[in-house]
Formats: C-alpha cells, structure tokens, sequence
C-alpha cells in the first residue's frame, strides 16, 4: 500500500507536469490582453467559468460537478499532443491517437485509483454521449466561437475559414445546448455579414 506521502508526491508531480498547459498556445486570441493567442490553461478556466454561469441553458439537467471536472481536465492531453486547429480536418485525424497516448502517460502519473477516476470523467468527455458530456463539449465549441465574435472574426478571417465548416464542426453545440446553438447561429449570421466568414 503506498504511504501518504508517497501519494502526496504524485499528485504534486502531476499538478507541475500540468504547469505546461499555460505554455500551449491556442489559435483563439484573448480579448483583453492586445490580442495575444489564448493557452490552453486560460481556455480552460474559462470554459469551466462558462459552466457555472449558464448550466440553466442545458438541454437536460446535468450535475454541475462532473461538467466541471471534464471541462478542467479535457485538453490537459495538449501538453503532449499540443493544440490542432480545429478546421483543419487532417491534423485532427492524427490528433485523437496523440491523445489517447498522452492521457495514458498524464493520468498514469497519479496514484491508481485517482488515475482511474478521472481517466473515467476525461473518457466521457470524449465520448460525448452523457448529458454531461454534451453540454461539457458544447461549451468547448462555442467559446472559442465566442471570442472569434468579439474578434472581429480575427481566427476565421485569418485562416479563411468557411460557414459551412464553422456550422459542420459546431453543430454538436445543439446537443448540450439548443440555446446556445441559438446563439451561435445568429453569431455565425452576423460574422458573414461583416465578411469575417465566407459564405458558401
């Protein structure tokens, strides 16, 4: 049986390995700060932030816990697999194998059985198929949509982004959120108004 400490030493290496996470740079750029890329780290505070404010937006009650634990843990994978844009449907093919493997390598550094718990909640979230898992990913779409909106469409425009492909990769925001697909749709609507997105 492992001692205490021992177990102490663990969780602390793991909390210093996920230290890295605020060196993973996004394609998304923060708001507030001169337009700089957002990291990985902030994302994820953010999204889990966007949790507590409108879980009431939920398609079906979810508990508040769970969403919130795959929000903090969903892109800790990042720090081996790093961030792919995700309009680039290529990369994105290869990058679901990079993160099986890093979440092997990551939850492996805890004590077995909190490796296993939270193994657990990170494998729902991929999945997708809870009500906690839909909501959880449909928050992870729309945020970065969001800041793109008060970007003036800054990572669309920049990469020539279409609404086809923005409607095709976001379009499970409807199954954790039929509000907030709502509200993407009219954000979506108005970005190829003010040309920040393609029309086709």
């Amino acid at each position: 049986m492992m001692s205490p400490e021992n177990r102490l030493d663990q969780q602390l290496s793991m909390l210093m390995e996920l230290d890295q996470l605020k060196s993973v740079l996004r394609r998304t750029r923060v708001k507030s700060a001169n337009g700089r890329e957002e990291n990985s780290a902030e994302h994820s505070w953010h999204v889990a932030t966007m949790a507590l404010l409108i879980q009431e937006h939920a398609n079906s009650e979810v508990d508040i816990a769970t969403v919130l634990k795959m929000l903090l843990l969903h892109d800790i994978v990042e720090i081996d697999a790093g961030d792919t844009f995700v309009y680039d449907t290529v990369a994105s093919q290869q990058q679901q194998q990079n993160e099986l493997q890093a979440a092997d390598r990551l939850f492996g550094l805890l004590p077995k059985d909190q490796s296993q718990t939270l193994r657990a909640v990170w494998d729902e979230f991929e999945a997708a198929e809870t009500e906690n898992a839909k909501f959880a990913k449909a928050l992870d779409r729309f945020i970065p949509m969001l800041l793109n909106y008060h970007n003036n469409g800054q990572s669309w425009v920049e990469h020539g982004v279409k609404r086809s492909q923005v409607i095709a990769i976001n379009g499970r925001i409807e199954q954790g959120s039929k509000t907030l697909w709502n509200k993407a749709l009219q954000m979506i609507n108005e970005a190829v108004q003010n040309g920040w997105l393609k029309d086709d």
